[in-house]
């Protein structure tokens, strides 16, 4: 039998989700937890990686079994053992060739800008000092919907088949004293949201134009692209499935 597992994690203390030589990762964590509870060893595979800081509002992972599982009690144990920065919300039965990674249709991701010093989001939102044009940015961003290849905003040396992306909607709007950029694909390279976001906050500050923007991307080059922002402004907020995957939602 295949499950999904949906969760979420608040990704402060861990060194990401996928697993590390020698460091914390959410999915080692879930996994100690999991084979305990089941008295088997569990792997589980995620929807994607996340990197060390960034948070989840809405994950995916699906793992194995040979037998039915009583899943609304699997999940009150999970949330019982589980350390109060990673909730499990549902778990639901698959297709056994449902995969958590691939069958992913699309991505959605959410960065916060604070605008003004805040003691309760320190840690869960960027503070920028400096006044931002939104509508310069706003343009900015639109302009990434008409382009595939996003090699530029990638991490360097990192082992992909293609920078290529489908980017469906990308915009900032201001939420109280916080701007939100909000970001839908149907695949992210590394560190990519995180850089994208950074090149926009120099067209905010008028450091570079849309055009330049252009021939950013058109570069391919990481160190022609912005700055990459810091990881605790970072959510993965959703991520969709076709329905046909499930057997029981």
């Amino acid at each position: 039998m295949r499950y999904f597992l949906e969760l979420s994690y608040n990704g402060k203390a861990y060194h990401g989700w996928q697993n590390q030589p020698n460091a914390i990762s959410v999915q080692e964590v879930i996994e100690n937890i999991i084979s305990k509870l089941l008295n088997t060893e569990i792997k589980i595979v995620g929807a994607g990686r996340t990197d060390a800081g960034v948070h989840a509002k809405q994950m995916f992972a699906h793992f194995d079994l040979d037998e039915k599982i009583e899943r609304e009690d699997l999940k009150y144990k999970l949330n019982a053992f589980l350390p109060k920065d990673i909730a499990v919300h549902a778990i639901f039965e698959v297709k056994p060739d449902a995969h958590a990674r691939f069958n992913a249709t699309s991505r959605s991701y959410l960065y916060r800008l604070s605008l003004e010093k805040d003691a309760f989001n320190f840690d869960s939102a960027y503070y920028l000092k400096k006044h931002l044009n939104i509508n310069l940015m706003n343009q900015a961003a639109k302009e990434l919907l008409g382009h595939k290849d996003f090699q530029c905003f990638s991490k360097t040396h990192t082992d992909v088949k293609t920078y290529y992306c489908d980017i469906q909607n990308a915009n900032w709007q201001q939420i109280g004293n916080e701007l939100h950029f909000t970001i839908t694909a149907d695949r992210f390279l590394r560190n990519m949201v995180r850089a994208i976001v950074g090149t926009l906050i120099n067209v905010g500050l008028e450091k570079i134009t849309v055009e330049d923007l252009q021939a950013i991307i058109a570069s391919k080059n990481r160190s022609e692209a912005g700055y990459s922002v810091p990881a605790h402004g970072l959510y993965l907020t959703k991520i969709e499935y076709p329905e046909a995957i499930t057997n029981d939602r």
